[in-house]
């Protein structure tokens, strides 16, 4: 079974809290600060497309990639719903391969943590530059070592919604800063509730590694802002955003 195809099913249910129009404000906002026009917008590893809704009914020429068939198809659907027409392709963001450049590369909630190493990390950031034109901005978002040792840990969470009862079971890997995660779904059908299961990991690395990488990949002028703010990273901060640009 590919990694996220029983959580696509319920992805949007258990990401309900996620306030994808502000998320598409901030990043325009934070282009506007830079100086920056999104041009021609790739939304990497975009799950189910609502960011990429958002940032297309803002006017932003966007398309997005992923490598799940079934985030992928969810993604379609709802655009298809509301009459976007935007184009997604089907690629691993560790080998992306695009047709041309792009303007502007955004990879949001914590898709890199979920990658199986640093190596794969880099992978990526030579691919995203491979594929960006000089000036280009690179937006990303990751959790931090803070969060998987002080909030997901080996925590369990519980989430019970009309749709689905999920329980989300973690395993904290202190060498690696490393969270296995272990999710049980559970449905309702007339009298009975069948259970799937979906197990993925999500690394954190610090924030030294990462500019460390993306430098040597060709990006620079980096900045770094606590979640959704433009305020500098806190000790306690739990998600990061990044923004680099391509500069060679």
């Amino acid at each position: 079974m590919e990694a996220y195809s029983v959580f696509a099913q319920y992805y949007d249910i258990l990401t309900g809290n996620v306030e994808y129009e502000k998320w598409a404000d901030y990043f325009l906002e934070l282009m506007k600060r830079l100086g920056h026009e999104p041009g021609l917008t790739l939304d990497l590893a975009c799950g189910t497309g609502s960011l990429t809704l958002e940032l297309f009914r803002r006017g932003v020429d966007v398309y997005g990639v992923d490598a799940s068939v079934e985030m992928l198809s969810e993604a379609r659907e709802k655009c298809a719903d509301v009459g976007a027409d935007i184009l997604f392709l089907r690629q691993k963001m560790q080998q992306l391969d695009l047709y041309g450049t792009v303007d502007t590369v955004l990879c949001t909630l914590d898709s890199l943590n979920h990658l199986h190493s640093g190596k794969e990390v880099q992978q990526v950031f030579d691919r995203v530059s491979l594929f960006m034109n000089p000036g280009g901005w690179f937006f990303f978002d990751m959790n931090t070592p803070y969060k998987h040792e002080q909030v997901l840990g080996d925590n369990v969470f519980v989430y019970d919604t009309d749709q689905v009862y999920c329980v989300w079971q973690n395993r904290y890997s202190a060498p690696e800063c490393r969270v296995d995660i272990l999710l049980d779904f559970f449905q309702q059908e007339d009298e009975a509730y069948f259970r799937s299961t979906e197990s993925f990991s999500e690394r954190a690395y610090s924030s030294e590694t990462i500019l460390a990488m993306l430098e040597k990949t060709g990006f620079g002028n980096c900045r770094i802002f606590d979640e959704l703010s433009f305020e500098p990273p806190q000790e306690t901060s739990q998600r990061l955003i990044y923004a680099a640009q391509k500069v060679r």
